[in-house]
Formats: structure tokens, sequence, C-alpha cells
């Protein structure tokens, strides 16, 4: 499960062998949520709050192309 980086307690990553479309996964104490990457849309969310969700978009935005060239690197 690779690790692209943590931020305010939650862990953002994929899964080894992931699928299109591209997508990241997010986990901190409350839950977890799954956002594609372009453009960034929520997909699912499990037990996050609200502000929490809103917290993992902007930093999904924020960090879009190395999100990008990660997946790349691991996925092709």
């Amino acid at each position: 499960m690779p690790e692209l980086f943590r931020f305010f307690g939650m862990k953002f990553f994929f899964f080894s062998l992931e699928h299109l479309p591209m997508h990241i996964h997010v986990r901190n104490a409350d839950g977890t949520s799954k956002f594609e990457v372009d453009p960034v849309k929520l997909v699912e969310s499990k037990g996050m709050k609200v502000k929490d969700l809103s917290l993992a978009e902007a930093l999904i935005e924020e960090k879009r192309e190395e999100i990008v060239a990660k997946w790349k690197e691991i996925h092709g």
C-alpha cells in the first residue's frame, strides 16, 4: 500500500493493485474516503467528517501533480 503523504492525521495512499479512473484513498481516525484525482471529486466516504473531507479535497487539489506522477510511477 504505497503511502504518498500524511497531513493533520490523514493518510493519503494508493493500493498496489489499483484500477482506473485515477484515484486516491484517505484514512483518518474517523473513517475512510476515496477521491478521483482529475478532476478532484469525492467518490465515497465512510465515517469521515465533512470538515476532514473538505481538507482532504483541498490537499489533493494542491498536490495533484505529485499524485499523478506517483500513480504513473506505480501503475504505469
